[in-house]
């Protein structure tokens, strides 16, 4: 099936302890990137994303953002760095003394130091957090997939009347080659005269034979087979359920090979045209498939 490694997708999933949001943004690459942004509290869950998002995606550049909110109390809790604490109070006792001051040492003064009081992230529920986060996840990677394919068959229809160009070129160069021995016998018919000036009288049979040596040379119809070969194995494939990004990019190659010789073989100016413009085709094409995966 031809999809876009071009996508994106968004969605939202509340419970009555959690908030999760999840956005997936798609790229193009050679191989699978997963990129993934997530609070280092959940990073037990990276893993599970990832392999997730394998499943599904086998190439492309894959931009994930999770965001998760537990909303049961004290989600947040609080540690005392009593070291620093104790050695802040100690300082501030010794100022007291040297200044013999009477006033205590007041708690606020204590907490608004930098370091005393700090954050601590409670243990998480992985568990729980996993069931709501896969839910969503399954979700975004269903919406993404589903825009995957939409991109997909829009390049399915521009890759398949390309073809049709292609296909059209190679039924006109052999078209063309059909003549090429009689052509050829006038050709060297017309080079001997010139360069004898009409003074000799060449056997025809021997101008048949000379011309039917480089007519052989010049065939290409083992390139016109293959090269409508490839044309059934790359429709077949964009008929394909599996991804088909990688053996597309093969066949393009294959296909400038079939024509590369068939423009050296042929030496005919009017079928090196046609391979010129097959060629600009299989160009367009090559950079189209690039976004499949």
């Amino acid at each position: 099936m031809i999809k876009s490694m071009t996508a994106y997708a968004g969605s939202d999933l509340s419970t009555e302890t959690l908030n999760v949001g999840i956005e997936i943004r798609g790229y193009n690459s050679r191989h699978l990137d997963i990129a993934l942004k997530l609070y280092h509290r959940y990073a037990v869950l990276e893993e599970k994303i990832k392999k997730t998002i394998a499943e599904t995606i086998t190439r492309g550049r894959v931009e994930i953002r999770v965001t998760i909110q537990e909303t049961i109390e004290n989600a947040e809790a609080f540690t005392i760095n009593e070291s620093m604490a104790n050695a802040y109070y100690q300082t501030l006792a010794q100022l007291k003394n040297k200044y013999q001051l009477s006033s205590e040492i007041p708690l606020a003064l204590l907490s608004s130091k930098n370091g005393i009081i700090e954050t601590a992230d409670p243990e998480i529920n992985a568990d729980e957090i996993w069931q709501v986060l896969e839910k969503c996840l399954n979700s975004t990677l269903s919406d993404f997939d589903t825009m995957k394919i939409n991109e997909g068959a829009s390049l399915k229809t521009d890759l398949k009347q390309r073809l049709d160009f292609i296909e059209d070129c190679i039924t006109t160069i052999e078209a063309k080659t059909d003549g090429l021995l009689s052509n050829y016998q006038d050709k060297l018919k017309t080079r001997i005269d010139v360069l004898t000036r009409g003074m000799v009288e060449i056997d025809p049979a021997r101008i048949a034979q000379e011309a039917a040596f480089i007519a052989d040379k010049s065939d290409i119809s083992e390139e016109t087979v293959r090269a409508r070969s490839h044309l059934k194995q790359f429709r077949e494939l964009l008929e394909a359920k599996d991804p088909c990004g990688r053996p597309l990019n093969f066949l393009i190659q294959e296909f400038n090979r079939e024509f590369n010789t068939m423009g050296s073989k042929a030496g005919d100016a009017e079928i090196a045209h046609i391979i010129v413009s097959a060629k600009t085709e299989l160009e367009k094409i090559r950079e189209q498939i690039q976004n499949i995966e």
